[in-house]
């Protein structure tokens, strides 16, 4: 059984190929051919232990990822099954695919959410999230800015982003992060709204991807209501765990909350009108960690 590091995550695994494998993914899972886990938290004595996991026929893999929370750090581990014959297949480090996985959803989404030419991004939380979603954002669209909201972000933040990403940066606050965005990334830890939801452009796109705790949120009723849809990364989860939806007024997500799996699949329309606000609420499913880990695993032992 092998064991699989980051760092060759890292080599064997490109955002366009995690992007790829997750929407084969996914598209199994709308068609009832692959199934999900849900996350169960358990804790005590302020560590917490993690795990989700899912079954994926198609791709010939099953796994689960178990990870730690001590003081807000999380280190992550996935174990890989066949589903052929139910041999373990590998081990894996895990912090490099749960960054890959989480902006290469976003970046699936806005292509059915956004409007067709994406120029102008805005990222609040320059953390290893905010970082990973500028990177897949700036390899997937001609971006003419990315402008990044963190009062606590180190000095040399905006000059680190733009010579990874190719793309002007620069610090900002919410207002002018916001101004004319085409697409919108909170990457927080925040437990109340990052801005208001009247200060949302007409015709953005939102990926909500940092809050997965029933008590935070990063998004206020204003900026629901105003949305035209609202697509979740799986309900059943999703639902539960995002206090953005908890905490919301029920009438303001009425009729509005789509599946992921629908909106790639084609059941969902996506978004409808240019001037039309869309919302993708992310809190990480394992179909998309294990997706991922079958794939990184692939890779590495075909280059053995």
């Amino acid at each position: 059984m092998l064991h699989i590091t980051d760092a060759m995550i890292d080599t064997a695994v490109t955002p366009a190929d995690a992007q790829q494998v997750l929407l084969a993914a996914f598209r199994s899972f709308a068609e009832g051919r692959a199934a999900m886990q849900e996350r169960i938290r358990t804790e005590a004595g302020g560590v917490k232990i993690s795990t989700m996991g899912a079954v994926l026929p198609d791709q010939g893999h099953a796994g689960a990822k178990v990870y730690s929370t001590i003081a807000g750090q999380f280190n992550f581990v996935i174990q890989l099954f066949s589903t052929r014959d139910g041999r373990p297949l590998a081990t894996l480090e895990a912090n490099a695919i749960t960054r890959l996985r989480t902006a290469a959803g976003s970046v699936i989404a806005a292509r059915h959410l956004a409007r067709p030419q994406v120029r102008r991004l805005a990222i609040f939380g320059a953390g290893v999230q905010g970082r990973a979603h500028a990177l897949q954002f700036a390899q997937a669209h001609d971006l003419q800015e990315i402008r990044v909201v963190d009062p606590f972000a180190p000095a040399d933040t905006a000059a680190q982003l733009q010579a990874q990403c190719g793309v002007p940066v620069r610090m900002t606050d919410a207002a002018g992060a916001l101004a004319d965005a085409d697409v919108v990334v909170t990457a927080s830890r925040a437990t109340e709204p990052l801005f208001a939801g009247a200060q949302l452009p007409a015709g953005c796109f939102v990926a909500a991807i940092g809050s997965s705790l029933p008590h935070t949120r990063e998004l206020d009723d204003a900026a629901l209501e105003r949305a035209s849809c609202i697509v979740v990364d799986w309900g059943p989860q999703t639902l539960r765990e995002s206090g953005d939806l908890q905490r919301a007024r029920p009438d303001v997500l009425a009729g509005k909350v789509a599946e992921f799996a629908d909106l790639v699949s084609g059941r969902h329309p996506g978004r409808r009108g240019p001037d039309d606000i869309t919302v993708y609420k992310a809190v990480g499913v394992g179909l998309q960690d294990i997706a991922l880990a079958g794939l990184a695993y692939e890779r590495v032992v075909a280059g053995r």
